[in-house]
């Protein structure tokens, strides 16, 4: 099958550094644990799967080869992040994408056709733009054996799900251990593309700083972050709220910088602040996209990215 696909070299861009002051008891250096919360108990949990068929495209066993009917056009693609599975790339109703373990990038080729094709309807590259989080450099094209071109990012064809009802859904993640969703630079998505912290757009509490793994941040209003950041939270409090870890400032995405900082608690702990606050998980939040620690006690909140308790009563 004769292939066709644009290429174009990519950009890079140096990273500005911000200087940040040393209040509230920034340490100097930063501890190879950084990114990471201390007392984490588990990892973050496995994305939701689909039930694989035996013709191991995840089709359902009914469905014939006919050609697929003609599918939706693209539009304008975006890096949403998933709580599950860290940044993906939806179309322009926000459906989620993904790649097929059986394709290849270099050369780009489909190997999905027939009733694997009606499962998984190829992107159509006609219309597809890049938006936010999306290099335009890596989007493509290939030429399938029906002679219409579909997209490529990073190389890899890109479909979507038919299973998946709305924006959001990733329904299609692991099915038959060869459909993954596709990451903005056309790898598999993995919660390993987050970064030490970044904000999550919650339904109910709106924007949120979540850490690497996609676990909601909170605020303890017994503590302090002025003159110095000071942690209320000790013994079996710690065991309950575990401290995040050191994150460096560059490692952050939508956080604000003023007062993003680490200190040193009595205990020896390296633990993050957001505004000079301390920030913690919560262990009863059991996968991404949890907010069970919301309004614990009177005095446990989500952090906002300016470092404000969202939705304490008086902040």
């Amino acid at each position: 099958m004769k292939t066709s696909w644009r290429t174009a070299s990519m950009v890079v861009t140096a990273a500005s550094v911000l200087a940040l002051t040393t209040a509230c008891g920034q340490d100097n250096g930063t501890p190879s644990s950084a990114a990471q919360n201390v007392g984490a108990t588990a990892p973050a949990g496995s994305p939701t799967t689909g039930a694989g068929a035996g013709n191991g495209y995840g089709a359902d066993g009914n469905q014939s080869s006919s050609s697929p009917t003609p599918a939706a056009p693209a539009g304008k693609l975006t890096a949403d992040t998933n709580p599950t599975l860290g940044k993906v790339v939806t179309d322009g109703s926000g459906l989620t994408l993904y790649r097929f373990d059986q394709d290849t990038a270099n050369p780009p080729k489909s190997n999905c056709d027939g009733a694997c094709a009606t499962t998984w309807p190829p992107v159509p590259a006609d219309d597809a733009t890049a938006g936010a989080g999306i290099d335009k450099a890596l989007l493509g094209e290939v030429t399938r054996a029906d002679g219409t071109k579909q997209l490529t990012i990073g190389g890899w064809p890109a479909y979507r799900y038919a299973k998946d009802a709305k924006a959001g859904d990733a329904n299609g993640q692991g099915v038959g251990g060869k459909w993954f969703a596709l990451a903005p630079n056309g790898k598999k998505a993995s919660l390993s593309s987050l970064p030490g912290l970044s904000v999550r757009k919650d339904p109910k509490l709106g924007d949120i700083v979540v850490d690497k793994n996609g676990m909601t941040v909170y605020r303890f209003l017994k503590d302090k972050a002025w003159p110095k950041s000071v942690s209320n939270c000790t013994g079996a409090c710690l065991e309950k709220w575990p401290a995040v870890g050191i994150v460096k400032p560059d490692d952050t995405r939508g956080v604000q910088k003023k007062g993003l900082m680490g200190f040193t608690r009595p205990d020896g702990v390296k633990q993050m602040t957001v505004n000079c606050w301390p920030i913690y998980t919560f262990s009863g939040d059991k996968a991404p996209g949890d907010t069970n620690g919301q309004g614990v006690g009177g005095t446990w909140y989500a952090v906002a990215p300016d470092g404000k308790p969202v939705g304490a009563p008086g902040h």
